[in-house]
């Protein structure tokens, strides 16, 4: 392939297990096929984008990681049909779009989607970027790679949105904030006038209480240790904020719901966590299950309590989504009033991808959005 085929460009890479991102000189190669080239505008950090770094899951290194990327179509491969340029969209997932899953409209749980999503490369087993040095750099990090000011997506997973809505702010809508809200909405289908309590009060946990209140729960019980979320939980519409650290979170969630939860989510990705909320749970109660912990850990619960008590616990990933359908329906909620998801969000310049990154880690900034073109 020549040199005209790619774009100079910037990408923030991971070289090492747990170094830190480093900003560097790198070429992007032109969209082939489904494929579009998209600008990046902003990109939101999250959680797994850390533990990738770390390494807890094995994509191989050195990477180009980012995957709540949002920015403006700048070129489409020769097979896209319903993406032009200068469309505003938001990455998502990757998915085949063809196994059983897929047909079925649950994308999220694609048969490929590890490979597509983990792999660092193209189904082909090709990257899209280069280092200075023209060495590869792993990239497709869910299908998108968008810690760079360009990236690489497919048409099924970069959402159109309206122009009317602040694009920089719009892409944790691809993956922390669809997972929250979807988890809601999609997976527990939680009900009006019942009770929901979220355990981790981070950006997927407040999605999530933000999506119940939506959906008309009338009892939404924020648990975490830091007070500052459960304050700001009250504010978007939590009627009950349990600091686990000075009280027992399953004792008052059974006094506050006379009996237990109808439903609850788990965001931390600790096993004790996991634990509590399902003993939160009332009769035919079901908890989802959506934090990240290391591959291989398990987790206890009393399976006469879930037996008896017609309990159940459902994993979740992107919150059950269809991306196409579900991020335009969140941009609508926010443009509304109804769903402000802006109030978690802090924005960093580009450079100072680290600081994002360790606030992030440190609980200082619940959602991250790094501003990376104009």
């Amino acid at each position: 392939m020549s040199d005209t085929t790619f774009r100079d460009i910037k990408a923030a890479v991971t070289r090492a297990k747990g170094a830190p991102f480093t900003i560097e000189p790198a070429r992007i190669r032109a969209p082939k096929d489904d494929e579009v080239l998209v600008r990046v505008v902003a990109t939101g950090m999250c959680h797994t984008d850390m533990i990738v770094r770390d390494q807890y899951y094995p994509v191989p290194l050195p990477a180009v990681l980012g995957h709540e990327g949002a920015g403006v179509v700048e070129a489409v491969g020769p097979l896209v049909r319903g993406l032009s340029v200068g469309d505003h969209v938001v990455m998502s997932y990757g998915y085949c779009g063809h196994c059983l899953p897929c047909a079925g409209g649950h994308a999220a749980y694609c048969k490929e989607f590890f490979d597509r999503n983990f792999s660092g490369t193209d189904p082909q087993g090709d990257t899209a970027l280069q280092d200075a040095s023209g060495e590869a750099l792993h990239d497709h990090f869910f299908a998108q790679s968008s810690f760079a000011t360009y990236a690489i997506s497919r048409e099924n997973n970069a959402v159109r949105v309206t122009k009317e809505a602040p694009l920089e702010l719009l892409g944790p809508l691809g993956c922390g904030i669809q997972t929250g809200a979807g988890a809601v909405i999609n997976s527990l289908k939680v009900t009006p006038g019942s009770s929901f309590a979220t355990f981790g009060a981070g950006a997927v946990g407040l999605s999530a209480v933000l999506a119940a209140k939506v959906a008309g729960a009338t009892t939404i019980v924020a648990v975490d240790v830091v007070p500052s979320r459960l304050e700001l939980a009250l504010e978007l519409g939590a009627t009950h904020v349990i600091n686990s650290r000075e009280n027992d979170p399953v004792a008052m969630i059974r006094e506050i719901t006379a009996g237990g939860a109808n439903f609850a989510l788990e965001s931390t990705g600790r096993p004790e966590v996991l634990r509590q909320a399902v003993d939160a749970l009332g009769g035919l109660g079901c908890v989802g299950v959506v934090g990240a912990p290391p591959l291989g850990t398990t987790a206890e619960f009393d399976v006469n309590d879930l037996l008896l008590g017609g309990k159940s616990i459902r994993g979740i990933v992107e919150g059950d989504s269809v991306p196409q359908r579900f991020i335009p329906q969140l941009v609508d909620l926010y443009l509304q009033g109804r769903f402000p998801f802006d109030k978690l969000v802090k924005f960093y310049p580009f450079e100072a991808i680290n600081q994002a990154a360790e606030d992030s880690e440190k609980g200082v900034t619940l959602k991250p959005v790094l501003r990376i073109g104009a």
